[in-house]
């Protein structure tokens, strides 16, 4: 990873006729060098491919603890093996890629950095077909392999750490490291720059592989008109550049790619999702000031039925609640603020999560990626 600009200091000397303590060998030159190495000592956060893993573990620990996971193998497998045709063409494709099924009716994904990708059962009941559950893995895969999460919190410039600290030996600032990322990807504060890198390389894994290159677009169109009647951006691509505008540049990406095929498969996705869509005023809520990625109280989340209103009431961004320490102990309540500022709840992100968030193990090998790509007629 780039190295950013080290911290400096500029100690500025005026001379005299006398010569200056700092001259003379006096404890003033001790007390300027010491305050020039502490401040030069000082780097913006860093991390080794092995603590980017473990941060993305613990990331994923924390949002399968609000949301809950889909308790189904099958539902598991099918995803995992799409995200693994996917992963297996990109940069990193050694990463221990996690493809976890989120059980709420919101729609969203998220992407923790070493691989770990999450998908609600509310984005999969939107999705229609295979191709553009690839579109939509794609962009996140996307994030992972570029570290955009991990680039985020670097930009913020929140965290510093000393030139001999690491990040796996100090558990306080890996706590906080996890609570930035989680703020971070919840509100998809990602920059138009990667949003837009997230989209292009995603549509470009698809299309390598076989898949319809125009899946994605077809996909955001839908999202779009689940979100008309929002006088906010919701949900998932919250923070993307306008939504018609890629929607443009991926048909025009589309039409100018020589995909290997245009395969959507609606067949096999209907086979093995099957689950329908909860319009957005239907989505059962939790209170911002709860538990979980809404709250920090550690009390039960409230749920509630959202009420369809012109305007939603403004609230502070969620604080993160019950975030579990990075050597699997005690669970720790702390706080992250949400990078989107105030807002009103929104069903998509806010929406009650599902009871048990125990990961579905699912182990797929190079043979079972080619027998799912040859069965498909992918490349």
């Amino acid at each position: 990873m780039k190295h950013l600009a080290v911290l400096g200091m500029t100690v500025m000397l005026t001379f005299a006729a006398t010569p200056p303590a700092w001259a003379r060998g006096g404890e003033q030159f001790g007390s300027i060098g010491k305050a020039v190495k502490k401040a030069n000592q000082l780097r913006e956060l860093q991390m080794t491919d092995e603590e980017e893993q473990k941060l993305g573990a613990e990331v994923s620990n924390v949002i399968r603890e609000r949301y809950g996971v889909v308790q189904d193998p099958a539902v598991h497998r099918y995803v995992t093996l799409v995200g693994a045709v996917l992963a297996v063409g990109t940069g990193r494709p050694n990463l221990p890629w996690t493809f976890i099924v989120l059980d709420t009716d919101g729609v969203n994904a998220f992407a923790a950095p070493g691989g770990y990708v999450h998908i609600t059962k509310g984005a999969l009941a939107l999705v229609q077909n295979e191709a553009e559950l690839a579109g939509v893995l794609g962009h996140e895969i996307t994030h992972v392999t570029e570290k955009h999460t991990i680039r985020a919190v670097q930009k913020k410039g929140a965290i510093k750490m000393g030139a001999e600290e690491s990040l796996s030996g100090n558990a306080a600032l890996f706590n906080q490291v996890v609570g930035e990322v989680v703020s971070n990807i919840t509100n998809q504060a990602f920059s138009a720059g990667e949003e837009n890198e997230s989209d292009e390389k995603g549509v470009g894994l698809a299309g390598k592989v076989g898949y319809s290159p125009q899946a994605l677009a077809d996909f955001l169109t839908r999202l779009k008109d689940r979100n008309k009647e929002s006088q906010e951006k919701r949900g998932l691509f919250p923070s993307h550049p306008e939504m018609q505008s890629r929607i443009d540049k991926i048909g025009q990406q589309a039409s100018a790619m020589k995909p290997a095929g245009s395969a959507t498969l609606a067949e096999r996705y209907r086979k093995f999702i099957t689950f329908e869509p909860v319009p957005q005023a239907e989505i059962a809520m939790v209170e911002a000031g709860s538990a979980g990625l809404a709250g920090g109280s550690g009390d039960k989340p409230d749920e509630k039925k959202q009420e369809p209103k012109k305007e939603e009431p403004k609230k502070r961004g969620f604080g993160l609640g019950k975030l579990v320490s990075p050597g699997g102990g005690d669970k720790q309540s702390t706080q992250a603020s949400a990078s989107g500022g105030s807002r009103g709840l929104d069903p998509e992100r806010d929406g009650k999560g599902g009871p048990n968030p125990k990961p579905v193990p699912v182990k797929v090998d190079m043979a079972d990626i080619n027998a799912f790509k040859k069965e498909g007629g992918l490349t």
